[in-house]
């Protein structure tokens, strides 16, 4: 029997990519809002768009070493094929260093320029194949393959595959973020090139005749529709959220009110605190606040507080302007969860306060009002009867779904005393909510009804069953409308802090944290978390990010057993993180308000009360009783969709695998270890795959409120080929003998970067990057057998992996200085433990001493800082002359004289130059992990500046070298 082999060319995500200009294109787009695909509606944890548009590119695109690697398989290039290969990637480097950048989102220049190459390369794939008995179904030269992300989540990888001109498929086993998907690659392309429908685009002077291009005319739809919505919700709810009129009252002590006396300013925001009943026997009938602080504003020059007054037993609340006093600050809060009483100042335990709110004895206070003037924004006392208004309404509608526990994202709910999605929200908050959501029921008709007045196919086919014409659209308009109030909902609960100008939404982080005084946005404003601003959102990603013409599908299906597209398709994805985010549970906040406005256009996708949960692919304890239990489930159940993921996979192109780290998890002694990451590569190397490379991409910040948080730190990217079926197994001693050949080139050119435009992978990196030639090698065994015939698990290869890059190379008081620092960092020791180190490490203190790096008197034993040490150095006249030395004083040398100074000390030990370097990699790695910024800072200096010192050194006097130091 003949079997036919698959010819694929070496894709450039196997070989080579320009990670810099990746990882500070993902950066930069992390603060970029408007027209931003991430502000369509919230997900957690979206890749950045600049890095799944370069991941998708490099894995389609040919190496330009394929040909040749082809037609001399083993054999060792040329010096000259190696250069050419070097400036055809350079070439591509180019190509994607363009389009990563945020404002080629839109440039149909660059993005044409990524797509040809990305035909040119599938053509040469299918020429090399075109024998192949299946030719026909595999490669046609006219058509590229399907893209599908089975784990679609937040949308960003199908986006770019479509923009990148790949039919995109996009699946995913939550609703919402199907929802999402549609609204960014379905029904954009239904509607492409298409005008508006909306009665104005038919009468204004400014819209007739305009030329409507990609999907601005759903754009402006969806923009009128939303204006029609807010003036609907205004006339029936906006005598709910009633303008403050100035009176000459509340002008007393408030000479910044008296320029508006007699006006009716519209309030932005109300700032309410949650009460609890006195534990002080004498004020137990009053309600008193649990406020995290008084402040209103703490801008230079506009510094407002809350004055709480206390009158017996009772209380009110007054504004000021001012400096603030430092006992209004904190509030009544003493920390945690624990506050003062308003009354007595006597404290109130946490447990206590979840008892009384399990009770259903929390309510709330109303604390100050944020009002608009045609100064800015000011600061009003409240009154008993704006408190009053927002308390006498009550919604015809509440969601009643429990929220679930136990689940430490969500559980700060039914701890205090708020078991349901519903009572998250306010009552007047409920009452926004369920009007704007049934007026999306409103807004569908009104489009089917203007929809007949223009060229539209009329149909009675909906989006959901895969119509274009009229119904279709009305579905469309809908569906992003229908978003808007997802956003709202975001902003319009009682989790919303005020930042002091303006109101935080709901989930400022991946889990909702209790907030004891919050703001109540006021939908009607022209501020944070107001109706026209949700439809301004979603209007500017729609005109920016969404105009792919490339047909797109989103789809509910479990990713374990589906099988939505025929035929071999393209894979990129981003699954679930093991134990770090419970998308189902977090995701019902806003499933409980999409599935009533849009469940008549979607039956199948809000068929079900909640979000499904049973099935979601992650390791919660809380579903599955225990931690082993739940990682045996996130080990099985990743397993079985990795397999399918595989056997859909197109052979003759990698698949791509994001995996997002911890910060805690590269923090770990053993480097990269984590049981999430362990799980997690068992899965895949489970399913048949090999891994062929990792790319480390920092595709996350720490700032904001995640700052400080365990929150995901950086991306790795895998890519994996199918393991062939016949591969061998072979012994741990023949394992460690290929790591011990390959790693140390790999190192090196991770290190030191290349000639074709690769920058040195950063220090933070670099055990996450060493990872992909390592298990390169392990997992294109079919096992790893250990001494006692059993295979080797992936904790234990990546164990052996990572001491690659703590093996001790350097001169015996150098390995002193590294242990000892380790241990002490800068802090004393005792001569005891110092003496007994030097000797296993070969030295002696009094040699270590000699050689100028440490201090030792009295007993004591310490490490010099590179501050220390003496400025008059002369490296050609120093007789015991360290790495550890040379390091620190290079570190000296370039915080004073930069570059070149740094050159000059480099030119005169050259030798030591390498063992400099990998000391630099050592220690930064060492202090990144042990949390020492400012040392960690010193080191990823010299390394990212090592090209420059390199450069410098070469150009220093070469005949006055000894004159150049002291």
């Amino acid at each position: 029997m003949v079997t036919f082999e698959i010819k694929s060319p070496r894709k450039l995500i196997e070989v080579a990519l320009p990670l810099d200009a990746i990882n500070e294109a993902a950066a930069r787009e992390k603060s970029i809002r408007h027209g931003h695909p991430s502000t369509l509606h919230l997900w957690w944890a979206r890749r950045p768009l600049a890095a799944a548009r370069a991941v998708i590119f490099a894995q389609m695109v040919n190496d330009p070493s394929w040909k040749w690697e082809l037609e001399h398989p083993g054999e060792i290039p040329p010096n000259n094929i190696k250069a050419s290969w070097a400036a055809g990637r350079n070439r591509l480097f180019a190509i994607i260093k363009d389009l990563v950048k945020w404002e080629s989102t839109t440039n149909e220049a660059v993005l044409e320029r990524a797509r040809a190459e990305i035909r040119k390369s599938w053509r040469e794939t299918c020429d090399l194949n075109r024998d192949h008995p299946q030719a026909t179904e595999l490669f046609n030269p006219d058509k590229l393959p399907a893209f599908h992300d089975p784990f679609a989540g937040g949308g960003a990888l199908p986006l770019e595959a479509q923009r990148l001109g790949l039919e995109s498929y996009a699946s995913d086993l939550n609703p919402v973020a199907v929802l999402i998907n549609k609204a960014m690659i379905e029904i954009p392309p239904k509607f492409a090139d298409r005008p508006p429908v909306n009665p104005e685009a038919s009468s204004s002077r400014d819209l007739v005749g305009r030329q409507w291009k990609g999907a601005q005319g759903l754009a402006e739809d969806v923009r009128y529709y939303g204006q029609w919505m807010r003036e609907e919700a205004q006339k029936r709810i906006g005598h709910l959220y009633p303008p403050v009129e100035i009176t000459v009252d509340m002008t007393t002590g408030r000479a910044d009110l008296k320029p508006f006396v007699g006006q009716k300013l519209t309030v932005i925001a109300w700032i309410w605190a949650r009460t609890v009943k006195s534990p002080n026997p004498a004020f137990s009938h009053v309600d008193v606040p649990l406020t995290s602080s008084f402040v209103l504003s703490s801008k230079a020059g506009k510094e407002a507080y809350i004055q709480p007054v206390i009158i017996e037993d009772k209380y009110y609340f007054t504004v000021k302007l001012g400096k603030i006093p430092r006992e209004v600050a904190d509030g009544t809060k003493l920390g945690g969860s624990n506050f003062r009483c308003l009354m007595s100042g006597v404290p109130i335990e946490a447990k206590y306060i979840r008892a009384e709110a399990q009770a259903g004895r929390m309510g709330t206070r109303l604390l100050a009002v944020i009002a608009e003037t045609s100064a800015g924004r000011t600061h009003i006392q409240p009154t008993a009867e704006m408190e009053h208004l927002a308390n006498s309404m009550f919604p015809n509608w509440k969601p009643d779904l429990k929220v679930p526990t136990p689940n430490h994202d969500v559980d700060r709910l039914p701890m205090y005393g708020m078991p349901t999605w519903g009572d998250a929200f306010d009552q007047r908050q409920l009452v926004a909510l369920t009007t704007f959501a049934d007026l999306v029921k409103e807004v569908r008709s009104i489009v089917l009804r203007d929809v007949t007045k223009t060229n539209i196919p009329q149909d009675y086919l909906s989006l959901e069953r895969g119509g274009s014409g009229s119904c279709a659209y009305a579905d469309s308009i809908a569906t992003y409308i229908a978003l808007a109030v997802g956003r709202s909902a975001n902003y319009w609960s009682s989790f919303t802090p005020w930042a002091g100008d303006f109101i935080v939404q709901t989930f400022g982080r991946q889990a909702i944290r209790m907030v004891w005084d919050h703001a109540e946005a006021n939908p009607f404003s022209s501020s944070t978390g107001n109706w026209g601003g949700a439809i301004d959102w979603i209007v500017r990603v729609i005109q920016t990010s969404l105009s792919a013409k490339t047909q797109g599908v989103a789809a509910v299906a479990d990713a374990q057993r589906q099988a939505p597209i025929d035929g071999p398709v393209v894979i990129s994805t981003d699954p679930p993180y093991y134990d770090n985010i419970n998308y189902a549970d977090l995701s019902d906040f806003f499933y409980v308000w999409l599935r009533p406005s849009l469940r008549e256009v979607f039956p199948s996708l809000f068929a079900t009360r909640e979000t499904p949960k049973a099935d979601e692919l992650v390791a919660s304890s809380s579903r599955h009783g225990t931690k082993k239990a739940a990682e045996n489930f996130f080990l099985e159940g990743m397993t079985t969709a990795m397999r399918r993921l595989v056997g859909r996979s197109h052979p003759a192109v990698p698949i791509t695998i994001y995996y997002a780290f911890k910060q805690a998890e590269t923090r770990t002694d053993g480097g990269t270890i984590s049981t999430g990451w362990e799980t997690f590569l068992e899965a895949v190397l489970r399913s048949g795959l090999a891994v062929t490379g990792t790319w480390p991409m920092r595709t996350e910040r720490d700032q904001g409120l995640k700052s400080g948080t365990n929150v995901l730190a950086s991306s790795i990217i895998l890519v994996c080929q199918r393991r062939p079926e016949e591969a061998p197994s072979v012994s741990r001693r023949v394992f460690l003998r290929e790591l011990n050949q390959i790693l140390p080139e790999a190192l090196d050119e991770m290190t030191r970067g290349s000639g074709d435009d690769r920058s040195p992978v950063a220090p933070v990196d670099l055990s996450q990057a060493i990872i992909g030639p390592g298990m390169a090698v392990f997992s294109k065994y079919a096992a790893v057998l250990e001494a006692d015939g059993t295979p080797m698990k992936v904790g234990s290869a990546l164990e052996l992996i990572n001491r690659f890059l703590a093996e001790d190379d350097f001169d015996h008081d150098t390995q002193f200085c590294l242990h000892w620092f380790e241990q002490y960092g800068w802090k004393e020791g005792r001569f005891g433990e110092a003496d007994t180190l030097a000797r296993a490490k070969g030295t002696s203190v009094d040699g270590v001493k000699h050689a100028g790096v440490i201090s030792a008197a009295g007993g004591i034993v310490r490490l010099l800082k590179w501050g220390e040490y003496p400025s008059e150095w002369n490296p050609a006249a120093d007789d015991r002359l360290p790495v550890w030395e040379v390091l620190h004083h290079l570190i000296r040398v370039f915080k004073a004289d930069g570059e070149t100074g740094a050159g000059k000390v480099l030119s005169v030990v050259a030798a030591k130059a390498e063992a400099t370097r990998q000391l630099a990699y050592r220690l930064y790695t060492l202090c990144e992990r042990a949390g020492w910024a400012e040392d960690a800072r010193a080191y990823n200096e010299i390394i990212t500046s090592w090209s420059a010192i390199e450069a410098a050194a070469t150009a220093a006097p070469k005949a006055h070298q000894s004159d150049l130091f002291g």
